[in-house]
């Protein structure tokens, strides 16, 4: 990429980290392809069902690369058979589990596309996502097909495939999970139908490899459903060229991976973006042992199995590491063997990044991503320099520059020459949306030329919406979102801003701050919701008191909420929106 654009966080590149790095027009195919024939015998999906059975078992299962790759070709084989043709897009509504990582790489194998559908989804939510992308296929866990069933024949879906825990575990594993599932409530028998598909009768259909397709780089790979940043769901469209990209910066930034050696707790979830990428793609191109994790709750699974596997890399969420430096019981796990914690898809406080480090020793880091960029564009140095706050510096090949919130003009580049201390940290405390450039950059939206200008301008730069700062190093601070920008008495307030100060209270656990439309005045007025943690009390005036101290009175929330749990997604990120909606609801 040529640019003139200035770039000062290459200066502060850890040792071992290219500032540039060469992509093929390899498709993702190619990364399991290469695993089965350089690693054919190392652990690539190590699935551990933990308290699924009672604490005292532990049920697990191992598949090398070899045998992973057999059973791509097998499913692979299978879908054709089915129909399944190139472009196709197939809905894969599932857990984290052997089973996804097989359909994912059987759609690349025969160019169809993934669509990844929220194992939560509501009927309806199916209904618009199966219908926007034009699938026709379908896998889904057999306990989630009830939610498919009160709105399939409102869709085109052709061909239902479903899945069961117990199929991809080992004798006898297998059957004590599938006879202790079948005794639960929530079990779901569904029959096989004409249209209707057991998962694991397709693993062993064929024993020959699928027939060979010709599949571009400059193909979508991926439909990864997002508001975005206009708040309206939409599919991006990430090619292998984008998601190889990623894959292959995220790789760079960890300069110490040998091949073939660690072990990733894969605890986030792989239909996110953020846990395909860095768990499960980077896994396979590292030919890693992926240590599967189909439920992260309560954060003691996650504990326990880091202290019985030995994992080495552990990418995750705020509210994990935030749940296990709380946990009363740390001092009972022995969390050594992690060496790298990456943290994403939502802010990570200081508090917790440095604390994290002292009671486990794991290097700690915050990065930052959107599904758009597939989904990584910043990260700290994992042994080189980290700043407190900060999510790091753009990645290799990536560009990121800020505009003005208001007009989208570039804001100039600073000139720092001569300046006194006090006038560098004025000049680098403006802030503005960020903007980023690079070769992870989506292709667009599904079918949504419209949307895709409104977030992709004509020279290639992505508009986050998100509201940052840069240092005069090129270290990026996430100040909040464009769209949470609270309005009060005619001064904006930026969320983080009071959310920074509340985490610093030493009551308080998590807490999350929004504006809630006032009656009268027609702005906002500012709430506070609170967590406060394990055996603490606390009152509203508290609070209020401890802001006092460091926010101005504008940023003071005027209401406070105390809860014991805060409306999250599946990766961690707490829901504004429903707290919003809730709050409206009230008035």
């Amino acid at each position: 990429m040529t640019t003139n654009h200035p770039k000062p966080w290459l200066a502060h590149y850890e040792s071992g980290v290219p500032y540039q790095l060469t992509y093929s027009n390899d498709t993702l195919d190619s990364l399991l392809i290469a695993a089965a024939k350089n690693y054919p015998k190392h652990i690539a999906t190590n699935f551990v069902l933990r308290y699924m059975l009672g604490d005292q078992l532990t049920v697990g299962g191992k598949l090398t690369y070899r045998q992973l790759n057999v059973l791509v070709d097998n499913f692979a084989a299978s879908l054709h058979d089915l129909g399944v043709r190139k472009g196709d897009r197939i809905a894969l509504m599932m857990p984290n589990s052997p089973h996804f990582v097989i359909v994912f790489f059987a759609a690349m194998r025969l160019g169809a596309i993934i669509v990844n559908t929220n194992p939560t989804y509501t009927g309806r939510e199916i209904k618009h996502q199966v219908n926007d992308s034009g699938a026709d296929t379908i896998v889904i866990l057999n306990l989630f097909y009830p939610r498919l069933q009160e709105v399939i024949a409102e869709t085109k879906i052709k061909r239902t495939i479903v899945a069961h825990v117990h199929e991809t575990l080992p004798f006898p594993f297998n059957h004590l999970v599938h006879s202790k599932q079948r005794k639960e409530p929530e079990w779901v028998t569904v029959p096989p139908t004409p249209n209707v598909f057991v998962f694991g009768d397709l693993l062993t259909r064929h024993g020959s490899k699928p027939p060979k397709v010709e599949v571009s780089a400059d193909d979508v790979a991926l439909l990864q459903y997002t508001g975005g940043t206009t708040g309206l769901p939409k599919g991006a469209m990430l090619t292998h060229r984008c998601i190889m990209a990623n894959v292959l910066q995220t790789r760079a930034w960890q300069p110490n991976m040998r091949n073939g050696t660690d072990k990733i707790m894969s605890a986030i979830p792989f239909f996110h973006v953020y846990g395909m990428t860095v768990c499960m793609l980077v896994g396979v191109q590292s030919a890693s042992e992926m240590v599967i994790v189909p439920n992260p709750r309560p954060i003691e699974n996650v504990m326990n199995i880091i202290d019985n596997e030995r994992c080495t890399i552990f990418p995750g969420v705020p509210a994990m590491y935030n749940g296990i430096i709380n946990h009363p019981k740390l001092a009972e796990y022995d969390l050594s063997s992690v060496k790298v914690c990456i943290s994403g898809s939502a802010p990570l406080p200081m508090e917790v990044q440095e604390r994290f480090g002292e009671l486990t020793g794991g290097r700690l880091v915050e990065g930052y991503g959107m599904t758009e960029a597939s989904p990584v564009t910043h990260c700290n140095p994992v042994w080189g320099e980290r700043r407190a706050g900060s999510v790091g510096v753009p990645y290799p090949d990536t560009e990121a520059k800020l505009i003005d919130v208001e007009t989208g003009v570039d804001l100039p580049e600073l000139d720092l020459s001569g300046k006194s201390p006090e006038e560098i940290t004025e000049m680098t405390a403006r802030i503005g949306e960020m903007c980023v450039r690079g070769p992870q950059v989506m292709k667009g939206y599904w079918n949504s030329p419209e949307e895709t200008a409104k977030t992709i301008d004509a020279e290639g730069w992505l508009h986050t919406g998100d509201i940052c700062r840069m240092d005069k190093d090129g270290y990026f601070y996430i100040v909040d979102r464009k769209k949470d920008m609270i309005n009060v008495s005619g001064l904006k307030v930026l969320p983080r801003d009071v959310e920074e100060v509340l985490f610093t209270h030493p009551k308080v656990l998590e807490a999350v701050v929004v504006g809630v439309p006032h009656p009268k005045r027609g702005d906002d007025t500012l709430k506070a919701f609170v967590v406060l943690k394990t055996s603490q009390v606390c009152t509203v005036e508290e609070i209020k008191a401890f802001c006092v101290q460091s926010l101005a009175p504008h940023k003071i929330p005027r209401e406070v909420e105390f809860r014991t749990e805060l409306p999250k997604t599946q990766v961690g990120k707490v829901l504004r929106r429903v707290l919003i909606e809730e709050e409206k609801k009230k008035k």
